[in-house]
């Protein structure tokens, strides 16, 4: 098992608006599970209390690498410290995070391009926190260096979507079986929203993984 107690572990509440953060640690852990002190707000400090169901995205670093899991709520115990009890879907599902570059994974999701007031919409090649991909067609007037904004619809898999807003600018255009791709870095991004693409790429890979 890769994690072990002591491991710090950094946790994501799902779903939120605010994007929170909080800080934990294991405290035990057994066969598809793993018991942690109760979570601190990473800058309050204050502890949470997540009810039974919470969903939680969770990243950890071992030797250097780090990792994220998903994981339910589905208990509390007090042997001496309070403990919840999360789910873990074992070492050969954990997703290794790319610290480098981040995580892009394949979707075929809606994009809205304004290009000086002009609307146009796209369909995603891939997407990741730092840009998007998108399939433009061949008469399209999108070229390099040319900035846009963009409005990414993320449909998450609890049937939430999620609207991003944010300045992009193209930085390649390029062919791929026929089609005319347009790699488009984002400019401003607010924080909550790259962290909702981040958690969207998680899920996906996820889904990706469970299909195989």
């Amino acid at each position: 098992m890769r994690l072990s107690i002591g491991t710090t572990l950094t946790i994501d509440k799902d779903f939120t608006e605010t994007g929170d953060k909080y800080k934990s640690k294991v405290v035990d852990f057994g066969e598809g599970y793993v018991m942690i002190d109760y979570p601190a707000h990473m800058e309050s400090g204050k502890t949470a209390f997540f009810m039974d169901g919470t969903q939680l995205l969770i990243t950890f670093v071992e030797n250097k690498m780090s990792y994220a899991f998903r994981a339910e709520v589905t208990g509390r115990i007090n042997r001496g410290i309070p403990m919840l009890k999360l789910t873990y879907p074992g070492d050969d599902q954990l997703i290794k995070i790319q610290r480098r570059e981040f995580v892009r994974v394949e979707t075929a999701i809606d994009v809205a391009v304004d290009f000086e007031g002009v609307f146009q919409q796209f369909v995603a090649e891939d997407i990741s926190a730092g840009g998007i991909a998108l399939n433009i067609g061949q008469d399209n007037y999108l070229e390099e260096a040319e900035s846009v904004r963009l409005t990414i619809a993320l449909p998450f898999v609890n049937d939430d979507i999620k609207y991003i807003r944010t300045e992009a600018k193209a930085v390649r255009i390029w062919e791929k079986e026929n089609r005319r791709i347009a790699s488009m870095q984002f400019g401003k991004i607010d924080t909550t929203d790259r962290q909702n693409i981040i958690r969207f790429c998680f899920e996906r890979q996820l889904l990706t993984r469970n299909e195989m």
